[in-house]
C-alpha cells in the first residue's frame, strides 16, 4: 500500500487542463520568519510621557522640607474643600498596654502565644514587659478581632 501510495504522488499531473493557473501562495505570519512575533517574559508596560510643566512640579516639591509640606497639604485640603484626608493605612501595628490584674496574665500568654505564632517563653517576656508590640502589619479586620479577644480577657490593646 505504501508503494502505491508513494508512486501516486510522484506520478505527474498529467490530466490538468491547461486553462487553471496555480495562484500563488499567500504566506501566513506564521510561515513567514518576519512577520513572527518575538514574546517577551518580561512585562512591557507603556508609559505616558511626562509633560514638562509636572517635572518642574516634581523638581519644586523635591526640595521642600516635611514642615513645608505638611503645610502644603493643609493648604490644599482647605482651597480644594476636602474636609478630611482619606486613611490611607492598610496595615496596623496593636500594641500591648500594661495595667492587666495578675489573674488575667496567664490567659494573656496563652491568647498572645495564639495570635503571634510565639513560644511559651516569648509570649511571657513579651507579657511582662508591657507596654511593647504585640503584632506588626496587620489588616483591620484581624486587628479588631485579636483587640476583641484581648479584651473578653482583661488585657488593653490599641491599634496604631
Amino acid at each position: 500500500m505504501r508503494h502505491y501510495f508513494t508512486r501516486f504522488i510522484t506520478q505527474p499531473l498529467t490530466g490538468i487542463p491547461k486553462s487553471i493557473t496555480l495562484t500563488p501562495r499567500i504566506e501566513t505570519p506564521l510561515k513567514s520568519h518576519y512577520l513572527i512575533r518575538k514574546f517577551s517574559d518580561t512585562p512591557q508596560v507603556s508609559k505616558p510621557a511626562q509633560s514638562h510643566r509636572v517635572d518642574e512640579i516634581v523638581d519644586e516639591l523635591s526640595v521642600l522640607t516635611l514642615l513645608e509640606i505638611s503645610d502644603l497639604a493643609e493648604v490644599l485640603r482647605q482651597k480644594l474643600e476636602i474636609d478630611e484626608m482619606p486613611m490611607m493605612a492598610t496595615s496596623f501595628d496593636l500594641k500591648l498596654e500594661g495595667g492587666f490584674d495578675a489573674g488575667a496574665k496567664i490567659k494573656i500568654i496563652k491568647e498572645v502565644r495564639a495570635c503571634t505564632d510565639l513560644g511559651l517563653k516569648e509570649a511571657k517576656d513579651l507579657v511582662e514587659k508591657a507596654p511593647t508590640l504585640l503584632k506588626k502589619g496587620v489588616t483591620k479586620d484581624e486587628a479588631e478581632k485579636i483587640i476583641g479577644k484581648m479584651k473578653e480577657i482583661g488585657a488593653k490593646v490599641i491599634m496604631e
